[in-house]
C-alpha cells in the first residue's frame, strides 16, 4: 500500500482535495484533528501542556485552544515547545493509523510535514499551492480574523515554494485550475503505481 502526504499552506485547500479522496473511497488521516484528540485525551500530554503554560492551558477536560494559541502565536520557545510535546504522539498515532489500512493508497494530511520531519516513511507527497493573497483572504474569512493574525500563523510554517518543491506532485488551487480533475488524475496515478 502506497502511503500519500498531502500539505500545503494555511488556507491553501489541503482539506478541501483530502475531501475528494474520500469521495473517491480513500481513507484520510487528518493530523490536526488527532492532534486536538490527543492534546485532550493524552495524560502525559495533559500534564506537560499544564506544567508549562499553567492552569489556563485546560478547561476541565478540554484544551484551552484559544489560550494556547495566544500563548505560542508570537513566542517561538513556546511554539516549539508545544510541537515537541505534541508532533511525536501524532506522528507514532498516524503511523499505527496508516499500518491498518487496507486500500491501494491512504493519505496523510497535515500542514508541517516538512517542518515536523513527518514526511519519513511517506512513499508520495503532493502539495496544495494557492497564491498567498488568496490563502490570506480566505483565512480572515473562515476564522475572522484579520490580516495580521494570518501573517503570524504563516510564519510558524515554512515559505510555500519551497515546500511546493519539495513535493512529488502539486495541486494548485487558484480558482483556474479545477481541483477535482488534478485530484481525479493523481488518484489514477496512485492505483496505477499500487498495482491496482
Amino acid at each position: 500500500m502506497l502511503k500519500i502526504g498531502i500539505t500545503g499552506g494555511i488556507g491553501s485547500g489541503k482539506s478541501t482535495a483530502s475531501k475528494i479522496f474520500e469521495v473517491l473511497g480513500i481513507p484520510v488521516f487528518y493530523a490536526d484533528d488527532a492532534t486536538k484528540n490527543i492534546m485532550n485525551e493524552s495524560p502525559v500530554i495533559r500534564q506537560k501542556l499544564s506544567e508549562y503554560f499553567g492552569a489556563e492551558a485546560y478547561t476541565g477536560e478540554v484544551l484551552n485552544r484559544k489560550f494556547i494559541a495566544s500563548q505560542v502565536f508570537n513566542d517561538k520557545e513556546k511554539l516549539a515547545f508545544l510541537n515537541s510535546v505534541t508532533h511525536p504522539e501524532a506522528i507514532r498515532y498516524a503511523s499505527e493509523w496508516m499500518q491498518k489500512q487496507t486500500t491501494p493508497y491512504a493519505i496523510k494530511e497535515a500542514a508541517l510535514f516538512f517542518e515536523s520531519g513527518s514526511q519519513e516513511g511517506i512513499d508520495i507527497m503532493i502539495g496544495v499551492y494557492t497564491p498567498k493573497a488568496m490563502r490570506i483572504h480566505r483565512i480572515m474569512q473562515r476564522d475572522n480574523v484579520t490580516r495580521e493574525e494570518v501573517l503570524k500563523r504563516m510564519q510558524n510554517q515554512i515559505n510555500e515554494e519551497i515546500k511546493m518543491r519539495l513535493c512529488d506532485y502539486v495541486i494548485i488551487n487558484d480558482e483556474q485550475h479545477p481541483v477535482i480533475e488534478q485530484v481525479l488524475s493523481l488518484h489514477e496515478n496512485f492505483l496505477a503505481a499500487s498495482g491496482q
